[in-house]
């Protein structure tokens, strides 16, 4: 732990833009938790923690609900305790999310594709996504290339 740097609840709130309530919630349901306790009995939380706060808000800005955002939170933890990993899995998967919604939004358009419009469109988007898959696989490390 060294020299990192910890946070009194209300000091985290401010950094992530909450409230202390939502802190003392969040903590209550096992989302966070602190590092360790003061002296004084205060909460002290980490760097971590508050990354991982803002991924929570982000995922809840995308409607997620927090029982959803929980058992994310445990899977990405599974598979790497860095974190920018887990902050790069959160983006690909709010990113695959939205990818979704607008796929469904195109999909009358897509059905009114002539045979040869619908291949051409499968083509290009073949290739980019077959590349996303490998490096998700390469990232989650299980490479079944090594």
């Amino acid at each position: 732990m060294g020299n990192e740097k910890l946070y009194k609840i209300g000091e985290l709130a401010k950094l992530a833009d909450v409230s202390p309530r939502t802190i003392d919630y969040y903590t209550k349901l096992s989302l966070i938790e602190p590092e360790r306790r003061s002296d004084t009995n205060y909460r002290l939380y980490s760097d971590e923690t508050l990354h991982r706060l803002r991924r929570i808000e982000t995922m809840k800005n995308e409607k997620y609900t927090l029982e959803e955002i929980k058992v994310n939170l445990q899977q990405w933890s599974k598979v790497t305790s860095d974190d920018t990993v887990t902050d790069k899995l959160t983006s690909l998967q709010l990113h695959l999310e939205q990818l979704m919604k607008e796929a469904k939004e195109l999909s009358p358009l897509v059905q009114q594709l002539k045979p040869k419009q619908l291949k051409k469109l499968y083509h290009i988007l073949t290739q980019p996504t077959a590349a996303c898959i490998e490096a998700l696989i390469v990232l989650l490390g299980k490479n079944p290339f090594s």
